[in-house]
């Protein structure tokens, strides 16, 4: 039997974030209109009504606590990083900031993170304040209020979409022997999904890749108390591992912020570090056509928020992607607003 318990505790931790960050949402929004000076960008593709995105958020909700039930992600996966206080500090600087990244996104300026960080040792593409970020990708700042920006952009749901990752995961996993088994996750980010991953399967070996130290950093942390991970400062154009030494390799939200060439390159590392029969799950967002009726949502994002290879991105041949890499098409699905790409690395 399922962890039933689990499974109703983690939908009503769920149904409380999707609240929390619904107000924080709205209160974010106010304070930026208070500044804006430009209209906001009108999509002409067509976008969901309100209800349609409130039953989809509903239906992730669901998704996500069903994982718990059957024992792929931790009970606490929608719980904030490090207490209430330090939750409520982080969104404070956030809230905070937010004058300033409309005066960023107003004047298009994504150039802050050359005034945080030493550019020398990161490729050109990521020398841009991402979602005008303040820092970029490489500040401390910026990786500090991550989290609480994502999942206030997405009403509390960015955990879910990211969580969505597990059940592959745990479906390949089954009967395997975790502590013969490795697990990469590119461009890990703060290490939210490690640590979700870790909770599961304690024995795993895990691997973190990332080309921040300030967010490889705030992974360590939230990984403390728990088994290490060897976390990596390195470009997945050229991953430091060994062919053939990953069983798993995972990739959340990462993809739309490579130029197309660069894709490619990430794309035929992954399936070169993966054994033959290893499984690759990239989750990142929706692409035209995925949903037709949210295609304006799309349209939209990077006019908003500064994303230079989105547009590309979302037109962009992924299933050709891969399996000119090597890796075989094994299923796709969608979760709100997020896309799951099962791949398995060819054997010959």
């Amino acid at each position: 039997m399922g962890d039933l318990i689990g499974q109703a505790t983690q939908l009503a931790g769920n149904a409380v974030r999707v609240g929390w960050y619904t107000g924080v949402n709205w209160l974010a929004a106010r304070e930026g209109s208070r500044h804006a000076t430009a209209a906001p960008f009108r999509p002409s593709r067509p976008v969901p009504s309100q209800r349609e995105l409130l039953d989809d958020l509903g239906e992730l909700m669901r998704r996500d606590a069903e994982l718990v039930r059957d024992r792929f992600a931790p009970a606490d996966g929608a719980a904030p990083a490090a207490g209430l206080f330090d939750h409520l500090s982080r969104l404070a600087a956030m809230l905070r900031d937010v004058p300033d990244a409309v005066g960023r996104r107003e004047t298009r300026n994504a150039s802050t993170v050359a005034s945080f960080a030493d550019l020398s040792e990161v490729p050109e593409y990521f020398r841009k304040d991402f979602h005008f970020q303040k820092g970029g990708y490489l500040a401390e700042d910026s990786a500090r209020l991550y989290d609480v920006q994502v999942e206030t952009l997405f009403y509390g749901s960015a955990a879910a979409m990211r969580r969505a990752a597990l059940r592959p995961i745990g479906e390949f996993l089954r009967g395997r022997d975790q502590r013969r088994s490795s697990l990469l996750d590119i461009a890990c980010g703060t290490g939210r999904l490690l640590r979700d991953i870790r909770l599961v399967y304690p024995a795993l070996r895990l691997t973190g890749l990332d080309l921040s130290p300030s967010y490889l950093s705030e992974a360590h942390r939230h990984l403390g108390g728990l088994r290490p991970a060897t976390l990596l400062a390195a470009n997945a154009e050229a991953i430091p591992l060994d062919d053939a030494s990953q069983d798993i390799v995972t990739c959340v939200f990462l993809f739309h912020e490579l130029p197309p060439e660069v894709r490619r390159t990430v794309a035929r590392e992954m399936a070169r570090v993966l054994k033959p029969g290893g499984l690759l799950v990239l989750v990142d967002s929706l692409q035209m056509g995925d949903r037709p009726g949210w295609d304006g949502l799309l349209e939209a994002f990077p006019h908003r928020f500064h994303e230079p290879y989105f547009r590309h991105y979302a037109i962009d041949d992924l299933d050709a992607l891969l399996s000119e890499a090597g890796l075989a098409a094994a299923a796709t699905s969608t979760a709100f607003l997020a896309k799951i790409m099962v791949r398995r690395k060819n054997t010959q």
